[in-house]
């Protein structure tokens, strides 16, 4: 291993915003502790002196311990930790299976409280931390037919900012990041689907979706040594959506997306 200069883990870590993430703190001289539940979607790790990959299922308190345990063995430090893994749960309020409501929480939310409990004491003993939860702009406001992800994801920005608060005397900052319509496998369903896609661009101030290395900019500044006063913060990154009353639409983009002025 070659020297790094500080240490997290990051779950999710396979695609989308959690690779994203790892890629940015890896260029950053971060030794990265990846953490995906298979083993084929975390191949990419091999061969990158600064990554180690670590397989297992979020939901699992056994999992979260490996994964602080390996940032300890392999790097010998452990300064953040980006609870990045999440799933999507949509359908009718009657109808959907009730467990599918469960894994919603036990993923979104339940899984934050394990690796959270799992990392506070190792920093802690380093005398503070970084801890940042990947939430959603639905976990501010409610979308059609999505309940159960709304519900989780409102749980785990609210589990952010009370941590925020039972940790703070420790100098350790917990926030939440709440990503727009993102570009990932987790929206890849909707990517496939023109007419919502475009119905979602459309919505969005900035008239395009984002990509996970927006989102993963947003984590490394909150994980970084300038974020030092920053906690308990719910940080839309989401090309304006939330800032909309939904009254009107916004109007549509006069330059080129992703132009410059």
């Amino acid at each position: 291993m070659s020297a790094v200069q500080r240490v997290a883990v990051v779950t999710g870590a396979a695609s989308g915003i959690g690779r994203a993430t790892v890629e940015l703190l890896e260029s950053q001289r971060w030794g990265v502790i990846a953490v995906d539940r298979d083993e084929d979607p975390l191949a990419w790790c091999s061969g990158r002196d600064g990554v180690v990959p670590v397989v297992g299922d979020v939901t699992a308190p056994d999992l979260n311990e490996r994964a602080v345990s390996a940032a300890l063995d392999q790097f010998g430090r452990l300064d953040a930790a980006v609870f990045n893994a999440g799933v999507p749960a949509g359908g009718d309020l009657l109808d959907l299976p009730l467990a599918t409501f469960d894994r919603s929480i036990d993923v979104n939310v339940r899984a934050v409280l394990h690796g959270i409990r799992s990392v506070v004491p190792s920093m802690r003993a380093a005398g503070g931390g970084r801890i940042v939860v990947t939430a959603s702009t639905s976990g501010i406001a409610a979308d059609p037919n999505m309940w159960a992800y709304n519900a989780a994801k409102a749980a785990a920005v609210n589990l952010a900012r009370a941590a925020a608060i039972d940790l703070a005397a420790d100098a350790i900052t917990v926030n939440a990041v709440c990503p727009g319509p993102t570009e990932t496998g987790m929206t890849a369903r909707i990517m496939h689907a023109p007419d919502i896609y475009e119905d979602l661009r459309r919505a969005i101030p900035m008239q395009r979706w984002g990509q996970p290395e927006e989102v993963a900019a947003m984590i490394g500044f909150l994980v970084s040594a300038a974020a030092s006063f920053v906690t308990g913060a719910v940080i839309p990154v989401d090309g304006g959506i939330t800032a909309n009353t939904g009254q009107f639409r916004p109007r549509p983009a006069t330059i080129a997306a992703g132009a410059t002025q």
